[in-house]
């Protein structure tokens, strides 16, 4: 059988929802990486000039060659197998590209890994900047949600099963707050991403064979005309910057992937609670309306900490520049950096369109017969019976309940022990719902 003729440009996102069509699929996507690339070039001729180490007007004439386009992205990739990294034939390119006499100044005294590296981090600053911004979509549309259903009681599962009543309003303002944790860590690291700088084994001695009285001052010069944080030291080596976006970018897709979580559970036919507000089809079943989103995060959050794994490994990079950890980076971070993208716009999406059942929840606090307020019940009643006999009195009852299908304060109004209890508040599980107002109030004065 012969396949299928098909012209489909490379990395569309076609096996991979969660990221295609979101800010970060095209914050990241080959055109956005070659012109972080091409950003960097041009910047450290810049920083360069602004120094006395290039004539002026050299930073002008790479910067507007870098700009002027006409870099062809497959070739670079092609053509990269030969160095094992695409600096080398993009250098090649935009040297061609920048008129006499500027030409000699172009990436004068770097290595491919200051280029490379750099890029990497405006691509990162400029992913999580977008990240950011759906983080605070979410936020916003949880903190409705902990206000609007502040007292909405529904059951609080432990272990799978029913345990005591909570409240959805404090469900939310968990996830906000995990949210909140989210947005501070993507933020710090965000605003402490470096540029790199060092030359070829991290000493910046060509930029001092080239003139420099203090090449010290370059990597600072280079930062500034990027917008990224100055260097302590090149750190071809000492990947922290690289490791801290694998923290961070791991963290929030499991962070992200908890409301997932809990959707998924309480959307489930047979529970009913939460619904998102424009569930998927299915290609065999008219009836469904999946939910797609909360499926979507799902997915980041399971894969993100096996590919944050492969950059926290990349720590271990021998001698002043690795061979083979530095270059296991580069499609992780990518991947994590995209998939956490998606993630953030389907938590965007499902948070704004989510769906309460209040209803639901109150029916479903019924199911265990009134034996989910049984804590109140031990309490209540071994201050009037004795612990031993409460106990005794409860399980009997509890096994009664079930067996009978009865629910239990029935029950205990038939008990000559229980006389003089208020059974009508005792056995209300919206009435049992402890501090979870007063707490939901708390979460939420945290901005």
């Amino acid at each position: 059988m012969t396949p299928a003729s098909c012209d489909v440009p490379h990395g569309t996102g076609l096996l991979s929802p969660g990221w295609a069509g979101s800010p970060a699929d095209s914050a990241t996507d080959d055109r956005a990486w070659l012109r972080a690339l091409l950003d960097a070039e041009a910047a450290l001729t810049r920083a360069q000039e602004a120094l006395g180490l290039a004539p002026e007007g050299a930073g002008a004439a790479v910067t507007s060659a870098a700009r002027g386009g006409g870099f062809d992205v497959r070739s670079l990739a092609e053509r990269a197998r030969g160095g094992g990294n695409p600096v080398i034939p993009l250098v090649a390119d935009l040297t061609a590209a920048v008129g006499e006499p500027y030409r000699p100044y172009v990436h004068r005294g770097a290595t491919s890994q200051d280029i490379m590296d750099t890029a990497a981090m405006l691509v990162a600053v400029r992913t999580l900047g977008l990240v950011l911004a759906d983080l605070d979509r979410t936020r916003s549309a949880l903190t409705g949600l902990a206000v609007a259903h502040r007292d909405t009681a529904m059951p609080g599962r432990t272990l799978t099963q029913h345990a005591v009543p909570t409240t959805f309003g404090l469900k939310a303002a968990g996830w906000r707050s995990l949210v909140l944790d989210a947005r501070d860590r993507v933020t710090a690291v965000r605003d402490s991403l470096p540029a790199q700088l060092g030359g070829a084994a991290g000493t910046l001695a060509a930029f001092t064979a080239y003139g420099a009285a203090d090449a010290t001052a370059l990597p600072a010069a280079f930062a500034r005309e990027l917008g990224l944080t100055a260097p302590l030291l090149p750190w071809h080596t000492l990947r922290t910057p690289v490791a801290d976006l694998a923290g961070c970018l791991a963290f929030t897709a499991g962070a992200l992937g908890k409301i997932a979580a809990d959707v998924l559970t309480l959307a489930r036919t047979e529970i009913g609670e939460l619904a998102e507000g424009s569930g998927g089809g299915s290609s065999a079943m008219p009836h469904k309306a999946n939910p797609v989103r909360s499926t979507m995060i799902a997915a980041a959050a399971r894969r993100a900490p096996q590919l944050a794994a492969v950059l926290y490994g990349s720590l271990a990079a021998q001698d002043e520049r690795p061979a083979g950890a530095w270059h296991a980076e580069w499609e992780p971070l990518r991947d994590l950096l995209r998939l956490v993208g998606g993630a953030a716009r389907d938590a965007a999406e499902l948070t704004e369109g989510l769906r309460v059942d209040a209803d639901a929840m109150r029916s479903n606090l019924g199911l265990t017969h009134g034996l989910i307020v049984s804590e109140r019940l031990s309490a209540e009643l071994s201050a009037l019976l004795g612990r031993a006999r409460a106990k005794e009195l409860l399980t009997e009852l509890a096994r009664r309940a079930y067996a009978e299908n009865l629910p239990l304060g029935r029950l205990l109004a038939e008990e000559p022990d229980a006389t003089g209890t208020d059974l009508g508040e005792l056995t209300d599980p919206a009435r049992y719902t402890g501090s979870a107002g007063a707490l939901t109030d708390r979460a939420l004065e945290r901005r």
